[in-house]
């Protein structure tokens, strides 16, 4: 593949680790004879460090030999995450760098999406949206004003997020998983 064929949202192998795109731009030369820039922002998989590379225009390439499968949060245990992949159910155990920014959201027996580079998971990705249960808010407050007002709440999974002041304990709410934040009553 060149550098001409990137687009947001594949996974390219850039110094033996996959990377996913965030974003690719080119730039013309103003100059005569001066070549395309093909400038790019990446996450690296392995680290998570997001970084830029600009690439000359038809440079080369290497797709990262990256898989996404079905798999299914099975359980915490501590602050491990415990993942089965659906195909071949195997399981793995993963880590607080991977598992801690989306253990909020995930109860015992979600699906997710497990990015897979050489047989070992480099990403997850839980559902776009989760039903969760609030477990602790403040009470309701009465007569609010026409001006939107939030508090914060604590979820079954101890996620706290902010949620509209008429919500009381022991309700539903669906929240968006990129932005960890409320969206409506489930």
């Amino acid at each position: 593949m060149t550098s001409n064929d990137l687009k947001r949202g594949q996974v390219i192998l850039l110094d033996t680790a996959p990377c996913l795109v965030l974003d690719v731009s080119s730039q013309s030369p103003s100059a005569r004879g001066g070549s395309t820039l093909i400038k790019s922002k990446y996450r690296n998989l392995l680290t998570s460090q997001v970084l830029e590379k600009t690439f000359k225009a038809g440079e080369r390439v290497d797709t990262a030999d990256f898989e996404k499968r079905k798999g299914q949060f099975l359980y915490a245990d501590g602050d491990n995450g415990i993942f089965m992949d659906l195909e071949s159910y195997e399981q793995y155990e993963l880590g607080d760098e991977m598992y801690g920014p989306v253990k909020g959201f995930l109860l015992d027996g979600t699906e997710v999406v497990l990015g897979v580079f050489e047989s070992q998971v480099v990403s997850i990705e839980p559902p776009m949206t989760v039903e969760l249960l609030v477990t602790e808010t403040a009470p309701a407050i009465k007569n609010a004003t026409a001006q939107a007002q939030t508090k914060e709440a604590t979820l079954e999974t101890g996620l706290k997020i902010q949620v509209p002041a008429y919500l009381e304990s022991d309700e539903r709410v669906k929240v968006d998983t990129r932005e960890g934040r409320f969206i409506s009553r489930a």
